[in-house]
């Protein structure tokens, strides 16, 4: 199997509801996990930033990356959203078949 995780932040409620409801109504994701009070210190254009965010934990497929991938920059505030994937190296069988069974097969 392919699974991973694919992380990305959003700045609000609504924006994250928004491509969590997307990508899972488009079979791209199995499910999307928000996590809320996560606080993001970076550089963007030449200036340390400091900034409330929430976390997206996009659960899929290696082969549905490129459909994520796309939906989240076509729905993101951000001019460079975050837009990571991590393997998922095991995990408990029944879950994985769920996972899978709830994505749009690749084009």
């Amino acid at each position: 199997m392919n699974e991973i995780l694919v992380l990305s932040t959003v700045d609000s409620p609504e924006l994250a509801r928004k491509i969590a409801t997307a990508l899972v109504e488009a079979g791209d994701a199995a499910c999307v996990s928000i996590l809320p009070g996560l606080r993001s210190v970076y550089r963007w254009q030449g200036e340390v930033c400091d900034d409330q965010e929430l976390l997206l934990l996009i659960k899929t497929a290696a082969d549905r990356f490129d459909a994520v991938r796309t939906r989240v920059r076509a729905l993101h505030s951000y001019e460079v959203p975050e837009i990571i994937a991590l393997p998922i190296t095991a995990g408990d069988t029944a879950y994985l078949d769920w996972l899978h069974g709830q994505l749009t097969p690749a084009p």
